[in-house]
């Protein structure tokens, strides 16, 4: 029951933070406000988080202004004030899940595959896959990206390779507090048409999150890292960078999601050089386990190898597996 009268039927999900979260029958997902809620009942027994830290579970009901939970053992008695969260069944395992997950739990991600192909004057051939995980703890984030395109034309007779390319990398986020964090990250790239043989790039900074919601999310980044990058020119390059960028997510709808990850990299020994790189995707869930992706990444040089252009963009389209452990 609210204190403006209304009353709200259903399960109760949760109540994190302020607000309280019931499932019901007929409006599906409801959320209010915690301090706008003036008695409530829960017959099915729920998860009570006291403010000891100790959680208990039992019933709830509300009684002289108090809540009071009713346990196998006791009854206890409590200020609203004092429910600092509550949780059924499934977010209670999802919770306990997340304290202390062994390293090959909370995989999350979407992987696709694609071919196309002509047959006849002109033959051709391009390959593209793409692979994006994370593992997101209470405290840490562990995320693995990897994308290649391999394109051939065969025409009056001539073969020749259209596009080669590979990305891909690792990244780590640790928590110092609910807003800042720790980065790290390993990146990798070889691009045949850019004279590229590899990128090595290994840095590390700091990152806010500047927006956390369950729909959002938007941290953002800054700091060093060292850039190796040999060309089959041949020229090798090694230099010291500050970067800063984004990284930001969006769920569109339940079905589909929206990624998208900037970096900017200053080159601090040859000044006046600097790269860009670029990323966003979008993923619909068409099953549960399949989806349909789409996906740019762009990277751009502003000194690329004798000539070469500076630009360089890769992106695919298709069908694609979501899997989570």
């Amino acid at each position: 029951m609210l204190k403006n009268g209304d009353r709200v039927t259903g399960s109760i999900i949760k109540k994190d933070g302020k607000n309280l979260t019931i499932k019901t029958d007929q409006f599906g997902v409801v959320t209010t406000s915690w301090d706008q809620v003036e008695s409530v009942m829960a017959d099915k027994p729920v998860n009570v988080v006291l403010p000891d830290g100790k959680t208990v579970q039992g019933t709830l009901a509300t009684a002289n202004g108090k809540v009071e939970v009713a346990t196998k053992d006791a009854k206890l008695s409590l200020a609203p004030a004092d429910v600092g969260t509550i949780r059924d069944d499934a977010e209670q395992k999802a919770y306990e899940r997340l304290l202390k997950p062994g390293w090959g739990q909370l995989w999350a991600g979407t992987g696709s595959i694609g071919f196309a192909g002509t047959s006849g004057n002109a033959k051709t051939l391009t390959f593209t896959t793409g692979v994006n995980a994370a593992r997101a703890t209470k405290t840490d984030k562990t995320t693995l990206y990897f994308s290649a395109i391999k394109a051939s034309a065969l025409v009056s007779g001539k073969n020749s390779d259209t596009a080669q390319a590979v990305r891909g990398g690792i990244g780590y986020d640790h928590n110092v507090n609910p807003r800042l964090f720790v980065n790290v990250f390993n990146d990798y790239e070889f691009d045949k048409f850019q004279n590229l043989d590899l990128r090595f790039v290994l840095g590390g900074g700091l990152g806010f999150h500047a927006v956390k919601t369950e729909r959002s999310r938007l941290d953002l980044l800054g700091g060093g890292a060292f850039n190796r990058s040999s060309f089959n020119t041949p020229l090798t390059r090694k230099s010291g960078e500050i970067y800063w960028g984004d990284e930001y997510a969006l769920k569109l709808g339940a079905a589909t999601s929206l990624v998208q990850s900037f970096r900017m990299f200053n080159d601090m020994t040859n000044r006046g050089s600097y790269r860009v790189n670029f990323d966003i995707g979008a993923s619909t869930k068409i099953a549960k386990w399949l989806n349909w992706n789409v996906s740019v990444s762009d990277r751009y040089l502003n000194r690329p190898a004798p000539g070469r252009k500076s630009n360089d963009l890769l992106y695919t389209t298709g069908l694609g597996i979501t899997f989570a452990r």
